[in-house]
């Protein structure tokens, strides 16, 4: 399968052909000044050489009282003022200034103290050889610079996906997928080197490997407990139905039974640690079901039907996550117990103390009560584990006022709905 590349690897592979662009900038920029400054001043230096020889038969000529090479004469028009003030006072210099429509290399020299000596030669063929160079480094560099940034596009590119699906599959690895795997090419072949990102995959493939043998270890071990104990207190159980009645019958029969639901909630949580758990869903009227869950749990939890709605669901496990639900809000908290339906989404609230911070924070944790409450802290676990089987969402909070709110959203039925 083919992984898309999301939004944050795009940024990664922007940052990092901006910058190679930006570099590439820079060096085009560097290497166009040094070539155009290497060429002009060899150009310059050929045609400064040139004028300065005519200027040098102009001299021999004015001198010998001949008449002036092409090019030369005395004050001459479109010689340049800073070059003939130069030449009055009695010395030579170059410079390139246009005469006529067209640039010139002029030269001059002092004459007689009044007048400048003065020759030019035609510097258009070298302006245009300038320019033409010119143009062709910036057109070069462009096109340099654009190749460039786009394989270094493609490469970022090409990590920036494999980054992507080891984070994907670290996320999956978080959701419970334990199989999930990077399983990138360049760890399987030892002939081949391996990059940084290589070494991320494999470690983070060594690390889910280890990850899952050690779930899978302890979920076996709570299985096999669990299914051990089932035999002996069962054995139990009918021992203590024979005891004659008395104070000490019911509190043997009563810590028997605490045994039975602990060792029962134990295998239900090592089946929904399993993942392999499936819902049996058929269509049903929440309303009817939460009125269900408060008669059988013996409770005076007060329901509230806001609007009631049709879900598709597994009646069995919403009656265990709502019974699970309501129990605790009576066992941990204080009345009253409400239990609302509005729709899709079940509240069930008390007014006691509210859910401990860690819970907020990181959901139900097995085998973790405060507060000096009573129980072992699997019937939440319980109750998340089994939302998610049903495709529900779970969630624990504080009300502003006090008290423990628990909300569940179910997927609501696309038809049925009754108000």
């Amino acid at each position: 399968m083919r992984l898309a590349v999301p939004r944050w690897a795009g940024t990664l592979a922007a940052k990092a052909a901006a910058f190679i662009a930006v570099m590439c900038c820079a060096l085009a920029a560097l290497l166009g000044v040094l070539v155009h400054v290497s060429v002009t001043d060899r150009t310059v230096g050929q045609a400064r050489a040139a004028a300065l020889s005519r200027l040098d038969d102009a001299t021999h000529a004015f001198e010998a009282g001949d008449a002036f090479p092409p090019g030369a004469g005395l004050d001459p028009p479109g010689l340049p003022a800073p070059l003939r003030e130069l030449a009055r006072a009695g010395r030579r210099g170059t410079m390139v200034a246009a005469h006529g429509d067209r640039p010139a290399m002029w030269a001059a020299g002092p004459a007689d103290g009044r007048r400048a000596l003065a020759a030019e030669v035609d510097y258009s063929q070298q302006s245009r050889t300038i320019a033409g160079l010119d143009r062709s480094i910036l057109w070069s560099s462009a096109l340099a610079i654009g190749v460039t940034v786009l394989a270094a596009a493609f490469a970022v590119t090409r990590v920036t996906r494999r980054l992507h699906g080891t984070a994907q599959v670290a996320r999956r690895i978080t959701e419970g997928d334990l199989d999930a795997r990077v399983n990138d090419p360049r760890t399987k072949d030892p002939a081949r080197s391996r990059d940084e990102v290589a070494t991320v995959a494999a470690a983070l493939d060594s690390m889910a490997a280890g990850l899952q043998a050690k779930l899978l270890s302890e979920q076996r071990f709570t299985a096999d407990v669990a299914h051990e104990l089932r035999t002996p207190l069962t054995g139990l159980h009918a021992a203590a139905e024979l005891l004659p009645p008395g104070r000490p019958t019911e509190l043997v029969r009563d810590r028997v039974a605490a045994l039975r639901t602990l060792t029962e909630d134990l295998l239900e949580i090592s089946r929904l640690d399993t993942g392999r758990e499936r819902p049996a869903v058929y269509s049903e009227e929440l309303g009817a079901l939460a009125r269900r869950v408060v008669r059988a749990s013996g409770t005076d939890t007060g329901v509230r039907v806001v609007r009631d709605v049709r879900v598709e669901t597994d009646r069995r496990r919403l009656e265990r996550v709502l019974g699970n639900l309501v129990a605790n809000a009576h066992r941990h908290g204080r009345g009253p117990v409400t239990l609302t339906v509005d729709g899709p989404v079940v509240t069930v609230r008390d007014h006691g103390d509210g859910y401990p911070a860690y819970l907020v924070a990181h959901g139900p944790q097995r085998f973790r009560t405060e507060g000096g409450a009573t129980g072992h802290g699997l019937g939440l676990t319980i109750a998340l584990g089994q939302a998610e089987v049903l495709g529900a969402r779970l969630t624990f909070g504080n009300a502003e006022d006090g008290g423990a709110v628990a909300v569940l959203t179910l997927p609501e039925a696309d038809t049925g709905r009754t108000s």
